[in-house]
């Protein structure tokens, strides 16, 4: 059964089922910290803890991606949605961010490695690493979804 309910942890409306959870996020610094407590929360209740390998990853592959959405892929009045869904049967959990911009997309193929002394740049070497796999899709009528894929030791 379908929930929808207003949550102080996120800027809009959640939505969950047993098998997923959706929200938005407002497309700020604070929005993207808000999406990754809401995915680590979130595998609690589907039985991994927030210290388990598989909520420490998924964390980390949220934030980055969301981290991107911010920064990357914001357009004014719009926020950024957050979507999970967690298949116990093939171990495996989906993580979709989705934002407004379509014209910035992630580049294709393995990410390039970043400058030894930059600041920022291996979010998406961070995500291909610990993806099982990743990619983006288009989203209508504006914007991109990209998504990773973890599949876990049950």
């Amino acid at each position: 059964m379908c929930t929808e309910r207003d949550d102080p942890w996120t800027d809009g409306c959640i939505v969950l089922t047993p098998a997923r959870l959706q929200a938005q996020f407002a497309s700020s610094p604070r929005g993207a910290r808000l999406a990754r407590r809401a995915a680590v929360r979130q595998l609690a209740t589907w039985g991994h803890p927030p210290d388990s390998d598989v909520a420490c990853e998924v964390g980390l592959v949220v934030a980055e991606l969301a981290a991107n959405a911010v920064q990357h892929g914001r357009a004014p009045g719009h926020r950024f949605a957050l979507c999970i869904t967690h298949d116990p049967a093939s171990t495996l959990i989906r993580m979709e961010i989705a934002d407004a911009t379509g014209s910035r997309l992630p580049p294709l193929g393995p990410p390039t490695p970043a400058c030894p002394t930059a600041e920022s740049g291996r979010g998406l070497t961070l995500v291909d690493t610990l993806a099982t796999r990743w990619g983006t899709t288009p989203r209508d009528p504006l914007g991109k979804t990209v998504w990773a894929e973890i599949r876990y030791d049950a």
